[in-house]
């Protein structure tokens, strides 16, 4: 969907798990794209900013927080959710640093449809006060 914003980008360097989220939802009326790397995400962010970004942490070439550092660059506000294995925590406090929500890997797909529904409502919220105002 080039030049059209989508609902969720979900950047993960597993075709197995992009998938499944992506049915999850695109099951639920969600606009979804996907990326298997960091460069493409930032490219397909640039091209149209998504509403939120679901963003492995480890992946190869450019990694989740090198990543985010540059999704952030590009849009200050941009939503994020870091996914991560167990194994990964550590890598968490930087990512806690900047605001960022993350899940665990394996995940609970109940829990990730509900913690992307909130945000989404909360990112509604915020572009609706901007436009009120601005």
């Amino acid at each position: 969907m080039p030049g059209e914003a989508c609902d969720i980008l979900i950047v993960d360097d597993q075709p197995g798990v992009r998938r499944l989220l992506s049915e999850a939802f695109i099951e639920q009326g969600l606009r979804v794209d996907t990326a298997s790397s960091g460069a493409e995400a930032i490219r397909k962010t640039i091209a149209a900013a998504p509403r939120l970004i679901l963003l492995d942490i480890k992946m190869p070439g450019m990694s989740g927080l090198e990543t985010l550092e540059e999704l952030h660059r590009i849009n200050p506000e941009i939503q994020v959710v870091m996914m991560t294995a167990y194994g990964e925590l550590d890598m968490l406090a930087e990512t806690r640093k900047r605001g960022v929500h993350y899940i665990n890997k394996p995940f609970d797909l109940d829990e990730v449809r509900y913690l992307v529904k909130g945000l989404l409502m909360m990112e509604k919220d915020r572009q609706k006060r901007v436009k009120e105002t601005g």
